[in-house]
C-alpha cells in the first residue's frame, strides 16, 4: 500500500538529514520534490497545491521543538499535514439511532460494493450487533444471489428479493422484516452502474428518501486514483453521504484516492478494504496512514490485528513453554504460520512495521501477495512430517526430506527452506520469550522510533 509514494517521499525527506537548519532555499527545494511525489501518486492537482501551500506556511517561521533536529521537525510537519489532509482522526459509524440502524451503500459496478457490505456486516457482528443484508440491485444478473451467498458466509441474516420487484418496495419490506426480527442494523446494497448517470442518481435518491438511512456510505475503488475522488464528489452532490469505504487499497501502490477524497468531497474515509477476505476491513485512521506513507509503520494497527486474530490461549501456552526453556518446535512454527495467515499474511504485517534506521529495506517480492501463498506451502510441508520429526527437526536428513517433499508436492529445497525458517524463528523467539513476548515486541517498537515520528 502506497509503496511508490513512500519510496519517493522517503528519498526526498532523507535529503534534509544532517541540515543544521531549515532555510527558505532548502525548504523550497524539498517542497518541490514533495509536490512531484504527490502528483506521481495521482493526487488531484488542487489537493497538491493546497497541501504544499499549507506546509510551506507552517514550515517557515515556526518555532522548532528543541528536542527535534530541523529534518525531524519538517518530517513531523509533513506527517501532521498528511493526517490533516485525510481528516485528522478516525470517524466512527453512527449507530446511535432507533434499531434497526439503516446503512445505505452506494457505488459503481466493480468497486467491491457487495463484498464491502458483507465485510461491514462481519465488522458490526464483531461489535456484537445483529445484522440483516438486503439487495436492491434488480438489474445485474445474480446480484441478489451474490449478496445472499456472502451474507451466509459471514453469518448475517439475509432478506430475499427478486428482479421483478421495485427497489423502493424491497427497502420497505426489508425495513419491516428487520424491525420484526429485532435486528440492530439493516445494510442496503444498491445497484451499481458502469458510470454515473441520471437514472442511477434518481433511483438512489428515491431509496434514500424511503430508507432514511443513518449512514450513507460510498464504496470506491482506490486503484482508480483521483478519478475515485471525482466519482465520490458526483455521488455526494446527489446524496448526503456520511462517509467513504476505499476498496482494493492493498493493491494501490500510489495512494492518490486516499489523499484526495476528503479534500474534494468533505466526507471522511471510514473504512479501508485491505484484502479479499471478509475480515479484511480496517477502520480508517488518518494519522496512522500518514505514518505508513512516511515509512514509520503502523504499530498500533498491527497490535490491534494481533489482539483480534491471534489465539491468546495458544500464545500464552507458547510463551510459558519458551520461558521454561523448552524448544520452539515445528508444531509451534505451524501454529505461528496459520496465525500469520489469519492476520492477512506477511505483506500486511510488513506494511505496518516501521522502517528502522540502519536496516536494509525488505525485497519487494516479500511484500507481494504471491509470497503469502508460501505460508500455505510451508504448513503443507510440516503436515507431511511425522509427529517425531516435528518435535525433533534435527533428525530430518536426506531420505526423510525426500519423503516429506513427495508427500507435500514440493521440492527438497522447499523443505530445507522451512527448516531454515524454523531455525531462525527459534533464535529470534529466545530473545522475546517472556510472557506476551510478541505483543511486547510490537509495543516496544513504538519506543524505538526517532523523535517526531511517534504515532499520536
Amino acid at each position: 500500500m502506497f509503496e511508490n509514494l513512500t519510496e519517493r517521499l522517503g528519498e526526498t525527506l532523507r535529503q534534509l538529514a544532517g541540515k543544521s537548519k531549515l532555510s527558505a532555499d532548502n525548504i523550497q527545494e524539498t517542497l518541490q520534490e514533495v509536490r512531484k511525489s504527490l502528483l506521481d501518486a495521482d493526487v488531484a492537482l488542487a489537493v497538491v497545491n493546497s497541501f504544499i501551500e499549507e506546509l510551506k506556511t507552517k514550515a517557515i517561521g515556526q518555532q522548532i521543538d528543541p528536542k527535534l533536529s530541523p529534518s525531524q521537525f519538517f518530517i513531523k510537519l509533513v506527517k501532521d499535514q498528511l493526517a490533516h489532509l485525510m481528516g485528522e482522526a478516525n470517524t466512527e459509524l453512527n449507530l446511535q439511532a432507533t434499531p434497526p440502524v439503516v446503512i445505505l451503500v452506494a457505488g459503481l459496478q466493480g468497486s467491491g460494493k457487495t463484498t464491502s457490505c458483507a465485510k461491514l456486516a462481519k465488522y458490526l457482528q464483531q461489535q456484537r450487533k445483529t445484522v440483516m443484508l438486503v439487495s436492491c440491485d434488480v438489474y445485474r444478473p445474480a446480484a441478489i444471489q451474490q449478496l445472499e451467498t456472502v451474507a451466509a458466509e459471514v453469518g448475517a441474516s439475509f432478506f430475499p428479493s427478486n428482479a421483478q420487484q421495485k427497489p423502493r418496495d424491497i427497502v420497505a419490506q426489508a425495513l419491516d422484516a428487520a424491525k420484526k426480527s429485532y435486528k440492530d442494523v439493516l445494510i442496503i446494497d444498491t445497484a451499481g452502474r458502469l458510470h454515473v448517470d441520471q437514472d442511477m442518481m434518481s433511483e438512489i435518491q428515491g431509496l434514500h428518501s424511503a430508507a432514511k438511512p443513518t449512514e450513507t456510505l460510498f464504496v470506491v475503488d482506490s486503484m482508480t486514483g483521483q478519478d475515485a475522488a471525482n466519482t465520490a464528489k458526483a455521488f455526494n452532490d446527489a446524496l448526503p453521504l456520511t462517509g467513504v469505504i476505499l476498496t482494493k487499497i492493498d493493491g494501490d501502490a500510489r495512494g492518490g484516492a486516499a489523499l484526495s477524497i476528503r479534500h474534494i468531497t468533505g466526507k471522511p474515509i471510514k473504512f479501508l478494504g485491505v484484502g479479499e477476505k471478509f475480515d479484511a476491513l480496517e477502520p480508517f485512521y488518518p494519522d496512522r496512514i500518514a505514518s505508513r506513507i512516511l515509512g514509520m509503520g503502523d504499530v498500533l494497527s498491527l497490535i490491534e490485528d494481533i489482539e483480534r486474530t491471534v489465539d491468546k490461549e495458544k500464545s500464552e501456552k507458547l510463551a510459558k513453554k519458551l520461558a521454561k526453556g523448552k524448544g520452539f518446535d515445528l508444531n509451534d512454527l505451524r501454529e505461528q504460520l496459520k496465525q500469520m495467515a489469519s492476520m492477512g499474511g506477511i505483506a500486511n504485517m510488513i506494511d505496518k512495521l516501521p522502517s528502522m534506521p540502519g536496516m536494509p529495506s525488505l525485497p519487494k517480492d516479500l511484500k507481494s501477495k504471491g509470497h503469502d501463498k508460501q505460508l500455505n506451502t510451508m504448513v503443507c510441508i510440516i503436515d507431511s512430517m511425522t509427529k517425531k520429526e516435528r518435535v525433533k527437526p534435527e533428525i530430518i536428513l536426506g531420505s526423510r526430506k525426500r519423503r516429506i517433499a513427495e508427500g507435500s508436492g514440493t521440492k527438497i529445497q522447499d523443505v530445507n527452506r522451512v527448516l531454515k525458517q524454523h531455525e531462525q524463528m527459534q533464535k529470534m523467539l529466545k530473545k522475546i520469550s517472556g510472557k506476551g513476548g510478541m505483543m511486547n515486541m510490537m509495543r516496544g517498537l513504538q519506543g524505538k522510533l526517532p523523535p517526531g515520528m511517534l504515532p499520536r
